[in-house]
């Protein structure tokens, strides 16, 4: 939860699940960086969604806002041991929060100018969503050089972990792979037609869709998603997207 005083120059909010406090100051230092490229008017060519002064993404932005000691500490310094995978712009890590609640932490790795670009998309897409087969955004980190996502920790892995392991592909009886389907079926519906947003996840693939402890499917990694305006079923993208 978040509290706040009245006095804007001195207004302190403190994240009681992350156990760490925050200025307003260095919260709009680090909110200007992440949002610092994005376009002031939104375009379908431009694929993000339109953050203006007066709307309440800004403010839902700041309070998704964790310090990078805080998020340090709880993958006890990104170690090996903690580590979940390795994707094209970053590793991704188990983590625990001193509240005890476990976490996916998502580091950026380098100086990937497309990287970033896919770090601000997802932060301001993710933070929009909200629905039982899309993974949930908890929070980003900006600081420095360091850029990192964290999202809820889903328990087990990604569907290619089954697909591919001769052992675990027992487990996925018909009725397993028909809810699965399903699951991808009503976020992808969710994303397409029914979310305040017209997303295009642009990157589908199996190590991108996720299964929690009771088999069900969650879409993640939002990284080369695109908008669509609310009458467009169709559109031309200038690069090639997705995974080869």
């Amino acid at each position: 939860m978040t509290s706040r005083t009245t006095d804007p120059c001195t207004t302190t909010q403190l994240c009681s699940n992350r156990g760490t406090f925050y200025t307003n100051s260095a919260y709009s230092n680090n909110l200007n960086a992440v949002l610092s490229s994005i376009p002031s008017n939104f375009t379908a060519n431009g694929g993000f969604y339109n953050v203006t002064a007066g709307d309440d993404a800004i403010q839902r932005l700041e309070a998704l806002q964790f310090q990078f000691h805080t998020l340090r500490a709880a993958t006890e310094d990104f170690s090996d041991a903690n580590k979940l995978g390795q994707g094209g712009f970053g590793a991704v890590y188990k983590g625990c929060l001193p509240s005890g609640q476990n976490i996916a932490v998502k580091r950026l790795s380098g100086h990937s100018v497309q990287g970033e670009e896919q770090f601000r998309n997802e932060i301001l897409l993710v933070a929009k969503l909200r629905h039982r087969n899309l993974v949930s955004l908890l929070g980003y980190c900006s600081e420095a050089e360091e850029k990192l996502l964290v999202h809820e920790f889903v328990g087990n892995g990604s569907l290619d972990h089954f697909t591919f392991d001769p052992v675990k592909l027992t487990q996925l009886s018909w009725e397993l792979r028909y809810k699965i389907i399903c699951g991808i079926a009503r976020g992808l519906l969710y994303l397409h037609e029914d979310s305040q947003l017209k997303v295009i996840h642009r990157d589908l693939k199996m190590s991108n869709n996720l299964i929690d402890e009771e088999m069900n499917p969650k879409i993640s990694d939002f990284g080369m998603a695109r908008l669509l305006f609310a009458d467009q079923s169709r559109d031309n993208t200038g690069r090639q997207m997705g995974t080869l």
